[in-house]
């Protein structure tokens, strides 16, 4: 694919703890133009929608947000709701005010103000709220990598999938997006040795059913998850989202997806001939990139704690060695470059210690030591 010499910087958002994935598709040279990412749901909680513009290549990874720009959601019953902007480029909806109904049509208003910007007013196309029906189940398989001469696994990997289906028979679109959470145990005794940490996917994960008698979805492989991760070594939890999607936006992600897979991820250059939902209301022919998102939710969560076969060691790499001088706090490098191990009384050498990397003794380089507070649902 020929590169040309500006892209596009976005950010589509997802529900719930920030989820985001950015795709930056290819444009003219000579254009600047609008990206608009953002979605709407039935949930509590605020929404959010993201205005930017378009980036030199060799800027491909910095987000130019458009500011003060008035933004706003009506919906077919005469309501309008206006955003506040948190931060430059992010506005969000009053949670006391808005929250989305399942059957209403909604859409975006958008005023740019920004002179770094051409003037201009955009609109989305009118979004209905579609119903989706709840997740079924969300389980895993072990997969075996290597195995040994006997027949028994060296190596097990984890494929985690979803069953879905619509009694009604009216969702024929789905996506899903999903958070991992697991523990980080160092295996090393230091005050900050247990932590907790979370991605969000970046995957384009689609199905549709509208080519089959049933809105059934069985044995959908969500994720894989290879031991070259220590995601399954202690507790591992996969929260999902389902969402109800029209055949336009499944249209739009199908092919976001196509060519994200061709060049890698979403991370990648993409061309920005994928055209989304919203349109200069003076001006239809200028293009915009993005999508208005308007879905129902339902999620499921999934909690991992077995065994898997090779699991790798992230801290083979750690050094540990013995000081033996008097005072811990006179050993050269202490808590910069050496951290001492909780093992022996720290009053009276020998001191253990631990060098070379700060993730081998600090946890929290990778996480956060507070527990997440669904962590113990499993264990009602």
């Amino acid at each position: 694919m020929k590169l040309s010499g500006y892209i596009i910087l976005s950010s589509v958002l997802m529900l719930a703890g920030s989820c985001v994935t950015k795709f930056i598709p290819e444009v003219n040279e000579a254009q600047e133009l609008l990206v608009v990412e953002g979605l709407i749901t039935d949930q509590p909680g605020v929404n959010t929608i993201k205005i930017s513009k378009s980036v030199p290549l060799d800027q491909r990874y910095t987000f130019k947000p458009l500011r003060k720009c008035d933004v706003a959601i009506s919906d077919d019953a005469g309501n309008l709701y206006d955003l506040t902007e948190t931060s430059d480029g992010t506005y969000v909806t009053d949670s006391a005010q808005f929250r989305g109904v399942v059957g209403r049509r909604y859409q975006l208003r958008i005023k740019v103000n920004d002179v770094s910007f051409s003037f201009g007013s955009y609109e989305s196309n009118p979004m209905e709220m579609k119903a989706v029906p709840p997740i079924d189940s969300v389980y895993f398989e072990k997969v075996s990598l290597k195995v040994f001469s006997n027949g028994v696994p060296k190596e097990e990997g984890c494929q985690i999938y979803l069953d879905t289906h619509d009694p009604e028979g009216k969702c024929k679109f789905f996506r899903w997006t999903f958070t991992e959470t697991w523990q980080i145990n160092l295996p090393y005794i230091t005050p900050k040795n247990v932590c907790w940490t979370s991605e969000n996917s970046d995957l384009i994960k689609i199905k549709t059913t509208n080519s089959i008698s049933e809105d059934r979805v069985s044995g959908y492989p969500l994720l894989f998850i290879s031991n070259n991760t220590d995601r399954l070594e202690t507790k591992y939890s996969i929260l999902t989202r389902q969402y109800s999607l029209s055949e336009d936006e499944f249209d739009y992600w199908s092919r976001l997806k196509s060519i994200s897979e061709e060049n890698g991820s979403l991370y990648d250059v993409i061309p920005a001939s994928i055209n989304g939902n919203i349109y200069n209301i003076d001006d239809p022919y200028e293009q915009v990139l993005g999508f208005f998102s308007v879905s129902a939710v339902t999620s499921n969560r999934l909690f991992i704690e077995e065994s898997f076969a090779g699991q790798k060691n992230l801290y083979d790499d750690c050094v540990t060695d013995t000081s033996y001088m008097m005072i811990a706090d006179s050993i050269p490098g202490i808590n910069q470059d050496i951290w001492l191990l909780m093992r022996f009384d720290y009053s009276m050498p020998p001191y253990l210690i631990l060098s070379r990397y700060r993730r081998c003794a600090d946890c929290t380089t990778r996480g956060t030591i507070v527990e997440p507070a669904f962590w113990k649902d499993d264990e009602d």
